[in-house]
């Protein structure tokens, strides 16, 4: 029956993370998602949080994260990019450890690249413009 909670599950990960990021910018473990939900992070005690279910729901994280990028320069915040971009990064780095088949999880760790790709660009801009300084406190030789 896991078929049927997949989709649920997924969308209930990405939400714990999200909320788990955006108080303490850290990426939310497996055991502490399941905690969350009530529900255990081993199959063999019940029904469980799947491994699958879990990275899935990160990946949809990125995705977002990378869109809070954007409004987040919108909104005049430019140190948040800087440090989505850091986050993501090792996200990423994480990712590429992991031998992913080529299934449904594959598909969307290959979406994380155009997701790393948005948040460099947005950074890259700040730069550029000379606003990611203010983010870092004005370093960079600046008199």
């Amino acid at each position: 029956f896991h078929e049927h909670w997949r989709f649920v599950l997924q969308r209930l990960v990405f939400l714990a993370a999200f909320v788990v990021y955006l108080e303490t910018e850290t990426l939310v473990t497996r055991e502490a998602v399941a905690e969350i939900l009530g529900i255990e992070a081993d199959r063999e005690r019940g029904f469980h949080l799947d491994i699958e279910d879990y990275l899935s729901g990160v990946l949809t994280l990125a995705s977002e994260l990378a869109r809070l990028a954007v409004n987040s320069v919108t909104a005049g915040d430019y140190s948040r990019p800087l440090r989505i971009s850091t986050f993501i990064n090792e996200l990423d780095s994480g990712f590429r450890l992991l031998n992913l088949k080529n299934d449904s999880l594959r598909k969307r760790y290959d979406g994380l690249k155009y997701d790393v790709k948005k948040i460099e660009e947005v950074v890259y801009d700040l730069s550029i413009r000379g606003l990611n300084k203010e983010a870092t406190g004005g370093a960079g030789g600046e008199k």
